[in-house]
């Protein structure tokens, strides 16, 4: 089987999708098995997490789990190669591995290059060793997880305000890039979803302020815009008119977002990061 250059669904085809053993990762992986997905692959750190996933899905033989830490190159290049050799061409990868740092500048170099390598480098890496193989075969579909973060920003956390504006520019880029050569890309931008990303005790803070989210009506919205060939999947409505604001008023707008740094930012600054975050 080879991709083509609109899915129209998910059916018999193969997809990866990192991160995929929580959250949106795995609604995701629970929604493609319901679409009639041939083969969905569970990447994540935690192969346990993984394989309890991959066993749920469809039958028991829809579901394969892998582990990689999703910030490392070659551990995404064999995943890819891994997959198409066991398991046949990849027709959707899913870049849904993410993780939070909740700071300012104290946040150390360190904790920049790791959250740097997973949210921003991920789609890149899988970019460099899958789309070739996308373009010799007709196509395929990228779903890039960012956040209305990297539309917005996210108060009390800048460093995952710049690796999801990062995510955000690097699916913006490819989409424009490689259109004519038949592949599609989806830029998924929620705020809060009830999630281990979550700080606990925070109600979402800030990003809850237009509701939490559950993950299986995300992973609905981007099975929807993977059938559509959209770019933009904002499941919060709010966020399309924050985003107007902004572009229309922009001092207007940062004074609002102001007024949010004074009610959240301090408590998001100082709010432990969830060791249960998923690579």
């Amino acid at each position: 089987m080879t991709s083509t250059t609109t899915p129209s669904s998910v059916r018999d085809r193969v997809v990866v999708v990192t991160g995929g053993a929580n959250g949106i990762g795995a609604a995701l992986c629970r929604r493609f098995a319901a679409d009639g997905a041939r083969t969905v692959v569970v990447v994540d750190l935690d192969l346990q997490s993984a394989k309890t996933v991959a066993s749920e899905l469809g039958d028991g033989t829809v579901g394969v789990a892998m582990t990689a830490n999703c910030g490392v190159e070659m551990d995404l290049r064999r995943i890819i190669l891994t997959t198409e050799f066991e398991h046949g061409p990849i027709d959707i990868f899913c870049c849904n591995a993410g993780i939070p740092s909740n700071g300012s500048f104290d946040v150390p170099d360190a904790e920049w290059t790791r959250i740097w390598q997973v949210n921003a480098m991920q789609q890149v890496y899988v970019a460099r060793h899958l789309f070739q193989r996308w373009i010799e075969r007709g196509g395929g579909h990228l779903v890039v997880t960012a956040s209305a973060a990297g539309l917005l920003t996210q108060v009390g956390s800048l460093p995952y305000t710049v690796t999801k504006h990062a995510a955000v520019a690097a699916a913006e880029w490819l989409a424009i890039s490689y259109a004519d050569r038949g592949i599609r890309v989806s830029c998924v931008c929620p705020q809060a979803v009830a999630t281990d990303m979550l700080p606990a005790g925070t109600g979402g803070a800030m990003a809850g302020n237009d509701g939490v989210l559950d993950a299986d009506a995300v992973a609905e919205q981007v099975s929807r815009a993977i059938g559509d060939g959209r770019f933009l999947v904002t499941p919060h409505e709010a966020v399309v008119t924050y985003m107007q604001r902004r572009a229309a008023d922009h001092g207007r707008w940062l004074r609002g977002m102001q007024r949010q740094h004074a009610k959240f930012g301090d408590a998001m600054m100082s709010a432990p990061n969830s060791t249960a975050a998923k690579l």
